[in-house]
């Protein structure tokens, strides 16, 4: 590779890592498993050993990865909380302890777990926990103290401690709690988490503490950052000070300057990781001595006295024995692979959704095939190929008639779902009422999967406006309902009713139609009646509509089964009628903007609420009507075209200046 070369791949590699950092750090949504990222970062540390002159001091193999968000005050941190440098081979260690070997005279390692969280400091005055804050970059992080006090395990008080000391620790959820989770956000229709480490995330930089309480977190403490009065001449030791503090430490194994022996020992941690109740990716391997990390020292990233050796992705061949077919809401035909039962990273697996027919086709998925497995982000079952077909195999096709119903499917237009079309079908009833109920839409509190079917069985509902209809005495026919949850679910789909029109239109699912799109169609036609009355072309004229999404509204209110449902609906005294917020500051008045790309610290829906509480409107594709283009990184073709058709492009930073947010946020 020539040096040209290699200083366009290093450019390309650097904005590449930078995006998925900002992704994996700062927004808790990784779109690329930990493997391909951590494979990435290695290809770049090569390129530039290589070609030395293309190491910039900003790259992303010199500074830890993340920023600090707005939404909580600053802190900066009295010692930096640095990151590892990963390696991936057995190789890469011994060469490890060969270098801290020729440095120390028969040093000694601990071999440590690694934690698969999010990495926190703890402050302690005369034993009272004073203050908790997030990583952040390294050097200023989040205060989230709140937050950090509602984990049971963290010690508010600590007994007979040093006047001051802060610790290090990793917070996790296990994977007990990231399951209860996940059953609950897919019982309310939400957006589940990927894995447990973004669910830990998540849940730790929420602003109501409430939320953080309800989501079980877990903390390993595993550093010493700072003591007074106290101390010690190895990691070991303060590991064991910490313990019996009360704190709950990171187990360790303590290895001489033998590469094999600290091998074994991360063997032996690598077996137990489908058995332990938390998430683990990797095992740290420290130096032991503290005088001897002192003379070792650390470059701008990394301490040269640490690595984290990284486990590769766990995969598995197993026997696929059937594809079963799964009818959505509205009505997609989502083939599920049933496959002979394995572990993977932890848990028993035994189904994974094959997505479309296109998938299956493409990969060549047969019935009886030996197909491999794997979990993505750890969490997420997915069929990674198939590797051999079973003798007299025959390609699989979705088939050509609804499994629950009956009906025939069709293939959708130009996308790859195939569907049933019978709005009576009952799997579409069921999954439209559950979304109907969901905390996106009415937030019926109470009414999950399981009690929407009881109420299918038996016959007391069969739409969403059954459910204005039920009375105690039906309640409490149903196995497991007593007066009181009765009672409590009568009272949730009272309060329901009072939801503003575009959570009851986003609950309706009208496909192509979320949320965010019901608040737009709400703006434009602010009661039901007028919706009805409106022509596809009026809809389409709505300034962030498209076709389709118009199409869709003019469709779904044309069709007399629909129109009888809002009828019912506003019979049983379900709200009709939008009502717009006030609006206090208005300088964003007649302004529509786009936002594009990522942006620094503000997430797409926090900068949306910012404008609209100014008066501004969003939109989600750039026109001549277009005012303003809010771009971050990775802006794309909408920045492109906002660029060609002259429309002004600012950053968040001066979205920000421009609301007074930057000076109030530049004092936190």
């Amino acid at each position: 590779m020539t040096q040209h070369e290699a200083a366009v791949r290093v450019k390309e590699l650097t904005e590449i890592l930078t995006r998925l950092a900002h992704e994996y750090y700062d927004l808790d949504a990784p779109t690329v498993e930990d493997h391909e990222y951590d494979m990435l970062m290695q290809e770049l540390k090569t390129l530039e050993a290589e070609f030395p002159a293309l190491l910039e001091p900003d790259s992303p193999t010199q500074r830890v990865q993340g920023t600090v968000s707005g939404r909580f005050e600053k802190v900066t941190h009295a010692v930096q909380m640095a990151s590892l440098q990963d390696v991936f081979s057995f190789e890469a260690v011994a060469s490890f302890v060969q270098r801290v070997s020729e440095s120390a005279d028969e040093p000694f390692f601990t071999v440590e777990p690694k934690i698969d969280g999010l990495s926190v400091s703890l402050e302690y005055e005369n034993g009272i926990l004073v203050r908790g804050s997030t990583r952040g970059d390294g050097f200023v992080g989040e205060n989230v103290t709140a937050n950090l006090k509602t984990i049971r395990s963290i010690p508010l008080k600590l007994t007979d401690a040093p006047a001051q000391l802060e610790v290090r620790g990793e917070v996790y959820m296990s994977r007990a709690s990231f399951e209860r989770l996940s059953a609950q956000q897919e019982a309310a229709g939400e957006e589940l988490f990927k894995n447990p480490r973004n669910a830990a995330a998540g849940s730790l930089r929420q602003k109501d503490s409430a939320v953080t309480a309800s989501r079980r977190l877990d903390i390993f403490v595993f550093n010493l950052q700072r003591v007074e009065g106290e101390t010690f001449a190895a990691h070991s030791e303060t590991i064991d000070r910490m313990k019996a503090l009360g704190f709950p430490t990171i187990p360790y194994t303590r290895c001489p300057a033998d590469a094999d022996a600290i091998c074994r020992a991360i063997d032996a941690i690598g077996a137990q990781r489908g058995t332990l109740p938390y998430d683990i990716d990797g095992v740290v391997i420290k130096v032991d001595s503290l005088a001897e990390r002192g003379q070792l020292g650390a470059t701008a990233k990394y301490p040269k006295w640490a690595v984290a050796y990284k486990f590769p992705p766990e995969e598995k061949t197993t026997t696929l024995r059937s594809i079963e077919i799964q009818v959505g809401r509205t009505g997609v035909l989502t083939p599920v692979a049933v496959f002979d039962e394995i572990q993977l990273a932890g848990t028993s697996v035994s189904r994974a959704v094959l997505h479309n027919q296109q998938f299956i086709t493409e990969k060549d998925i047969r019935v009886g095939d030996r197909i491999r497995v794997r979990k993505a982000g750890d969490i997420i079952p997915e069929v990674l190929c198939s590797e051999s077909h079973a003798e007299g195999s025959v390609p699989f096709v979705i088939p050509a008639r609804c499994p629950v119903c009956g009906s025939v499917t069709e293939k959708d237009g130009d996308e790859a779902a195939v569907r049933c079309f019978n709005p009576a079908c009952p799997a579409q009833i069921f999954r439209s009422i559950v979304h109907f109920a969901s905390k996106g839409a009415m937030n019926i509190d109470g009414l999950g999967p399981a009690i929407v079917q009881q109420l299918l069985d038996s016959g007391l509902i069969h739409s969403p406006a059954d459910l204005y209809r039920l009375s105690k005495a039906q309640l409490l026919t149903l196995e497991g309902f007593k007066e009181k949850s009765a009672e409590n679910l009568l009272a949730a789909i009272e309060k329901s009713k009072s939801q503003p029109l575009d959570r009851v239109i986003a609950a309706l699912g009208i496909r192509n139609i979320g949320a965010s799109a019901a608040v737009l169609l709400c703006d434009h036609f602010p009661s039901v009646e007028a919706i009805r009355a409106a022509t596809a072309e009026e809809l389409a004229a709505i300034d962030g509509f498209g076709e389709i999404m118009a199409q869709s509204v003019f469709d779904a209110f044309a069709a007399p089964d629909f129109s009888a449902l809002i009828d019912a609906l506003r019979a049983n005294g379900v709200r009709m009628e939008y009502e717009k917020k006030a609006v206090a500051d208005t300088r964003f008045a007649g302004i529509t903007f786009v936002l594009t790309g990522t942006l620094p610290t503000l997430k797409r829906d926090e900068a949306k609420a910012l404008i609209e509480a100014h008066g501004g409107k969003v939109s989600g594709s750039v026109s001549k009507k277009t005012g303003v283009v809010v771009a971050g990184e990775d802006a794309g073709s909408k920045l492109t075209k906002a660029q060609e058709l002259g429309i002004e492009i600012i950053d968040e930073a001066e979205l920000l200046r421009r609301i007074g947010e930057l000076e109030v946020r530049s004092e936190e």
